[in-house]
């Protein structure tokens, strides 16, 4: 709740022009977020047992399925006035998912993006294909927010309450799980 206030701030701050464009880096404690089209059924947990383990669920205004967020997950939300920079927001999401593959690669792991499917994946077009980041963004007022998260360290047995993005079945990995 922390961290998306403060993005609402610096959107707002950002579309008038009272700062430059920002790059939030951070880890969430547990929780679930919901984009604002998407389909609560997509959570397996039930509420006591997400009570139970401390992992609340909010619905927020960004595209998107059910996304889990932890501990040992790099977020990175850019606050960018995309119409300044000259920038679309496809190849702004291309540049994103670049941005999570190569930093896979710096860490030895190989990943990329997967047509239809955004976000990073490793062994994209194999027989089983996981996903390693996840991007979601919502452009507000001509100022882009929320952003990607990718899988480092988390505890991957936390996706196991969702369907990852809304995809029943889809495996989740992390960069220490590839290595």
């Amino acid at each position: 709740e922390d961290a998306h206030a403060l993005q609402k701030r610096l959107v707002a701050a950002r579309v008038e022009g009272e700062i430059p464009d920002q790059l939030l880096l951070l880890e969430h404690p547990p929780v679930l977020t919901l984009g604002r089209h998407s389909d609560p059924a997509h959570i397996l947990a039930t509420p006591d047992e997400l009570a139970r383990r401390g992992i609340g669920v909010h619905r927020i205004e960004r595209g998107g399925e059910v996304t889990y967020h932890g501990p040992g997950q790099l977020v990175a939300y850019p606050i960018v006035a995309i119409a300044e920079r000259g920038l679309l927001l496809r190849p702004l999401v291309r540049a994103l998912e670049a941005a999570l593959v190569e930093t896979c690669a710096a860490f030895g792991v190989q990943a990329a993006r997967r047509d239809g499917h955004p976000g990073c994946w490793c062994d994209p077009d194999g027989a089983a294909p996981r996903k390693i980041g996840a991007l979601g963004l919502r452009v507000e007022r001509g100022v882009t927010y929320h952003g990607i998260a990718l899988n480092v360290s988390v505890d991957l047995a936390d996706f196991d309450l969702i369907d990852p993005c809304g995809m029943p079945g889809v495996a989740s990995t992390s960069i220490d799980a590839e290595r």
